[in-house]
């Protein structure tokens, strides 16, 4: 299935622009071909295409198929950012392929990148969403220090994946439908950062016995969380 991005598509039947190219020049779609349309909010159209100038194509939706990728979980990572940002990104493309509803980037004591530019990223994640045939395309919000996002942090069930003083396994936990879990950077959490999450009703957990990258803690949580 060749899925085409329209965020607009119940207000603006007309593919952007970068995906009317690919359709049209690319794939040599044409007026009165059928494609299939995600929103990013969980919904599939089924659409033809009125007019194939890439400039401005038009559609009518002829089917809709709403919580096409509804999960039973939501999941929700808050990340440290890597210092080689390729190293995030290829988190983010996987996290969505494999499933996750919401991406934080917390800045730690112990954080190596200290900005983050989310254009780049969020294109990743729109492409990994199209290419593993989802609907719903995560939350993905900016960098914010580690103390802004546990004070103001809301799921019902949080965790923060950590090697001290030898934590329960996350898979030993009967898991809630909605859940947090924090991943610290290359070096990662320091004591006060956990004994400050404790305390804000974040539970220690481990991952498994082996010290993981960054970016390998995230893929594992969200395989396990799935």
């Amino acid at each position: 299935m060749q899925l085409f991005y329209c965020p607009d598509i119940s207000s603006t039947p007309i593919l952007p622009i970068d995906e009317a190219r690919h359709c049209i020049k690319v794939l040599r779609k044409k007026t009165g071909d059928t494609i299939d349309i995600i929103d990013g909010k969980g919904n599939l159209y089924k659409a033809e295409i009125t007019n194939d100038n890439f400039k401005k194509c038009e559609i009518i939706i002829t089917n809709t198929v709403t919580n096409f990728d509804k999960r039973k979980r939501f999941l929700h990572i808050a990340i440290s950012p890597t210092k080689n940002i390729d190293r995030i990104e290829w988190f983010v493309e996987k996290a969505v392929e494999i499933g996750v509803d919401e991406i934080s980037f917390i800045l730690t004591n112990n954080s190596e990148r200290r900005n983050l530019k989310l254009d780049r990223i969020e294109k990743k994640a729109i492409s990994a969403m199209k290419q593993s045939i989802k609907a719903t395309l995560p939350i993905i919000n900016k960098l914010i220090s580690f103390e802004e996002f546990i004070r103001n942090c809301k799921n019902k069930q949080r965790f923060i994946a950590h090697l001290e003083n030898d934590p329960k396994n996350l898979t030993t936990f009967k898991l809630d439908s909605n859940i947090c879990l924090l991943i610290g950077p290359e070096g990662g959490f320091i004591k006060e950062e956990i004994k400050r999450a404790k305390l804000k009703n974040f539970t220690p957990t481990l991952l498994g016995n082996s010290r993981l990258r960054t970016e390998t803690a995230g893929i594992v949580s969200c395989t396990i969380l799935n």
